[in-house]
């Protein structure tokens, strides 16, 4: 009886680690059920609120998956934040029932979705990150579509982007600081080609993890973030976690 007592005690401490340690389970902000989609990433629950869905981007698929998913369903809305947006959208990651797995990282292993960077939390944005590499490994969703990864060394391809999120890879092939302003050049003309800006109140963010921004010269990387530029196109990165040091094994979405 003694032994029997003590493998359930193990038993119910173990349980309870494991589901600390299961990423993105953030203090719940509530519940309810899901009235409707508002748009391809903002659902209205029954009551009124509407919620941004936090951490993804979207694809042209995700509007019409997010309706088959959640409409009609309970969900669990769990985040560290629940002030609402200039809109009036409280943002959360979105669980169905008693699910462990968000919303978010369904779409994202469906290639349904992208992800966005904005989690602070590592271990939920590396898990994010994870479920959407999955899902380009596999070539699921949006991630069939050869041109998903833009290539660096094609500025005009991801010039014509403009003012979408897009995901890109590429050589670095310098790094130059202006004033508050450091410069991730993919191409030899710099006023034409593909770059990447960081700013200098983002600075402390990559030397937290141990990311010199100089040590990208020559590396290969991969950069998502929202389009803009008017002669040479540009992403302004705001999160660490926009950034992705490509291997020298990795397989990339461009072609050489």
């Amino acid at each position: 009886m003694t032994r029997r007592l003590h493998l359930i005690v193990v038993f119910l401490l173990t349980a309870g680690h494991t589901a600390s340690a299961t990423p993105c389970q953030f203090e719940s902000q509530g519940e309810g059920r899901v009235a409707a989609v508002v748009d391809a990433r903002s659902v209205r629950l029954d009551d009124g609120r509407e919620v941004r869905l936090t951490g993804i981007e979207t694809t042209a698929t995700t509007r019409q998956v997010l309706t088959s998913l959640l409409v009609g369903r309970d969900v669990t809305l769990r985040g560290n934040d629940d002030t609402p947006d200039r809109y009036g959208r409280q943002g959360a990651l979105l669980f169905i029932g008693e699910s462990d797995t968000s919303i978010q990282a369904t779409l994202l292993a469906q290639g349904d979705a992208l992800v966005s960077a904005e989690i602070a939390d590592k271990d939920c944005a590396a898990a994010l990150m994870a479920s959407e590499a999955e899902a380009r490994r596999q070539k699921k969703g949006s991630w069939a579509d050869p041109s998903a990864i833009k290539n660096a060394e094609s500025p005009d391809d991801i010039l014509a982007g403009i003012g979408r999120f897009m995901v890109v890879e590429g050589k670095v092939l310098s790094v130059r600081q202006a004033g508050a302003m450091t410069y991730l050049n993919f191409g030899r003309n710099w006023t034409r080609g593909f770059a990447v800006t960081i700013s200098k109140r983002t600075l402390p963010a990559f030397e937290s993890v141990g990311m010199a921004l100089k040590s990208l010269e020559n590396k290969r990387i991969r950069v998502r973030g929202w389009v803009e530029g008017t002669t040479g196109p540009r992403i302004d990165v705001r999160f660490v976690g926009q950034v992705e040091l490509l291997g020298a094994n990795e397989l990339t979405g461009v072609r050489p």
